[in-house]
């Protein structure tokens, strides 16, 4: 069997120069707590402080999705998975940004439902 035979479902094209392109990930993230300016969340991925991110509240308080700029991060411990690989926790500070008139009421919105110490959630950011 000839090795250099093409295995590919469809052919591929070499790309002259050097063309930028943008993956875009989504990584879950525990919601501490929010107010009408930011969140502080809790997850396992490194946001670096200055980076601005699309953050989606849980769906249980309602389907809003905000820009939000990392003010601080910090790691505050670790945690081990089932298959014994040790994980950072970090905890990150947001604060959003941007937000026009129908966002800020839908956040206001959501803001006077949830009880103080009420369940959040989970939310995420797409970085």
């Amino acid at each position: 069997m000839d090795e250099t035979q093409e295995r590919r479902r469809a052919p591929r094209i070499r790309v002259a120069g050097r063309l930028g392109a943008r993956a875009r990930a989504t990584l879950d993230v525990r919601l501490l707590d929010v107010s009408a300016t930011g969140a502080r969340i809790e997850h396992y991925d490194v946001l670096r402080p200055g980076s601005t991110y699309a953050f989606e509240l849980p769906p249980a308080l309602g389907p809003l999705t905000l820009s939000a700029k990392v003010v601080h991060s910090a790691i505050i411990g670790t945690e081990k998975t089932p298959e014994g690989e040790r994980l950072l926790r970090y905890q990150s500070g947001l604060a959003f940004t941007a937000m026009n008139a129908e966002q800020q009421a839908t956040l206001t919105g959501i803001l006077e439902r949830v009880p103080p110490g009420g369940g959040l959630g989970n939310g995420r950011v797409i970085i």
